[in-house]
């Protein structure tokens, strides 16, 4: 059965709240219950630029989530769309929920006319490369980071 991706609904946020932090844990890093709370008021914020969409399994339980937005793209005098976090529980992978929820992203991004859909993942994150590159193959642009805490 195909992975089924929908929009993250509000009854959803203890799950969500689960495979997010599942996400930072994957990544070293914690989520502040604050932190949690300004995302969650960005995905259902009432004027929304920031979306969320879970994958299903066949018990039509959440198993992964995908969160994005809109980001101006000088260059080209557009916007574009940014996947910032993929994540499907371990238990889950490789059935094709992280491809499903990449597939609902380009969806939206070819529905809503924008000229490029692009995302970021760690050099050594492997089996999430493997999926990635069957999009196409990594660009040449090495990203820095600057952080001010």
């Amino acid at each position: 059965m195909p992975t089924i991706v929908r929009p993250l609904a509000t009854g959803d946020r203890t799950r969500w709240e689960e495979l997010f932090n599942g996400y930072a844990e994957f990544y070293k890093t914690d989520i502040s219950t604050s932190s949690l709370e300004v995302v969650w008021n960005w995905i259902f914020a009432p004027t929304p630029n920031f979306w969320c969409v879970v994958a299903l399994d066949e018990n039509e339980q959440i198993i992964g989530f995908a969160h994005y937005n809109l980001i101006p793209r000088p260059v080209g005098g557009s916007m574009i769309c940014f996947l910032h976090d993929l994540y499907v529980g371990p238990t889950s992978r490789g059935a094709g929920a992280g491809k499903a929820l990449i597939d609902n992203v380009v969806e939206f991004t070819k529905a809503n006319n924008l000229p490029n859909l692009r995302w970021l993942t760690q050099e050594f994150n492997y089996p999430a490369r493997r999926v990635y590159d069957g999009y196409n193959p990594k660009s040449d642009f090495i990203m820095y980071n600057l952080a001010f805490d």
